[in-house]
């Protein structure tokens, strides 16, 4: 039998970027970034929103908007680490049971993939629920900035099993390539073995965080979406989405 929850989006941030330092504040349209991510959160009507972030001018700029704000320790090593800590803090009790965590560099995410995922969370065995999007750009099939997401999925299905995720072009032969979105939904109990969990030998490998879970048996399953939102990184990706949000946001 599917499963009801009662769920939290937490959206972890922090200062600390190479490429676009102070990224959470930076303007978008008369807003700091972290505030457009937090209102998508928000349009998701799902349920409570927190930012999790480590730097006191974040928490200041997203209470500013209206938001909640949790401050955590700032040398946590992954985003999961941060909003458990912040879950910890604002819910102690254990009264939310699945985590939806939301990378602060989304603010042009589509307010319906975050009940996507949740949805995907709903079977009893399913661990964790993420999304994906097939890959249309050729380009992007041999980009190892684009994460692929390798899922057991009959044709035309509306999602699948994850069985592995990679920088690599994968699966071989023909067929559809997924482009992997980084927002999870967590069963509470399953973000607390996550977080508990050595890092492993592919996600150093890799650099992604969750083949931990993978390699420790944990089940990811995947909703396939239609459109992949913009992840700001780096200047151009800034100016693409100063350019979606003019007007508003």
């Amino acid at each position: 039998m599917a499963t009801r929850f009662n769920p939290v989006i937490v959206i972890p941030a922090r200062m600390a970027s190479t490429r676009l330092p102070g990224k959470p504040l930076i303007d978008i349209g008369g807003a700091p970034m972290i505030v457009h991510v937090w209102r998508r959160a928000r349009e998701a009507a799902l349920g409570p929103v927190y930012v999790a972030c480590a730097e006191a001018g974040i928490a200041e700029a997203v209470v500013a908007a209206g938001g909640e704000a949790v401050m955590t320790r700032a040398d946590h090593p992954t985003g999961s680490d941060r909003i458990h800590e912040a879950l910890q803090s604002v819910d102690a009790g254990g009264a939310f049971d699945a985590v939806i965590n939301i990378q602060g560099d989304l603010p042009t995410l589509d307010p319906g993939f975050p009940g996507r995922a949740l949805a995907a969370l709903a079977e009893p065995d399913v661990d964790i629920a993420t999304l994906a999007c097939p890959i249309a750009d050729e380009a992007e099939r041999d980009d190892a900035n684009v994460v692929k997401a390798v899922v057991s999925a009959e044709p035309g299905s509306s999602g699948g099993r994850a069985l592995y995720f990679t920088r690599a072009r994968a699966p071989s032969g023909d067929g559809p390539l997924y482009h992997h979105i980084g927002l999870y939904a967590y069963r509470r109990r399953a973000l607390e073995r996550f977080v508990a969990l050595p890092r492993s030998p592919l996600e150093k490998r890799e650099r992604l965080e969750q083949l931990r879970a993978l390699e420790a048996g944990m089940r990811i399953d995947v909703a396939f979406v239609d459109t992949i939102p913009l992840g700001v990184d780096t200047p151009a990706d800034l100016a693409r989405a100063r350019a979606a949000l003019a007007g508003g946001g």
